[in-house]
């Protein structure tokens, strides 16, 4: 009974080593991106970035439309309520203010479609780049002999050898030139605002 209990025992411990062995890390071979400089020079980020400011600057074009006009109108009835002095507002004035307060709720109601989808945009444009780029990134780093990649600002140093922004950029706006510059279709909408 000795006898197997040593012989399971020393059957253990030469196990042991091999399993350690079998769970060791690979030692790390690192690359870094410079994702800063990748956002800001892509061809398609380029162009995607031009066509999103210029929505922008529409939608805020729109809001001071919108502002201007309800402005002058709430200033309108605010001068005929004051010349009442107190009194009732005839059905009239009524109907007129109903109508203001109207607008004023669907400029709103406008305004924040704009601003969703614009968002909405601005999602869609970042999901495509970052399939995109996360593909080649994983297949420059392989090719590179790298098994981590750390984006360049989240270091505080990184020999120039590592790094692999070059290429990336360069199999970037070669495989993806643009971008759709439009809202995420409904599914994805829907399935970003649940979470």
């Amino acid at each position: 009974m000795n006898t197997k209990l040593l012989v399971a025992a020393a059957a253990a411990i030469a196990v042991v080593p091999a399993a350690a062995q079998a769970q060791r890390i690979p030692a790390a071979a690192v690359a870094v991106v410079d994702t800063d400089q990748i956002s800001q020079t892509c061809t398609a980020c380029r162009a995607a970035t031009a066509t999103l400011q210029s929505q922008g600057t529409a939608l805020r074009q729109r809001a001071a439309t919108l502002q201007q006009q309800l402005q002058t109108q709430q200033a309108s009835l605010q001068t005929q309520v004051s010349a009442l002095n107190g009194k009732e507002p005839d059905a009239a004035l009524k109907a007129k203010i109903t109508t203001f307060q109207n607008q004023q709720q669907a400029g709103q109601q406008e305004l924040e479609q704009g601003q969703q989808r614009l968002a909405s945009t601005q999602a869609n444009v970042n999901q495509q780049i970052s399939a995109k780029l996360n593909t080649i990134v994983s297949s420059v780093a392989a090719s590179r002999g790298a098994n981590v990649v750390i984006a360049k600002g989240d270091t505080m140093y990184a020999a120039n050898t590592v790094d692999i922004t070059a290429e990336v950029l360069s199999q970037l706006n070669s495989q993806l030139p643009a971008v759709s510059v439009t809202p995420l279709p409904q599914s994805q909408q829907q399935q970003s605002q649940g979470r």
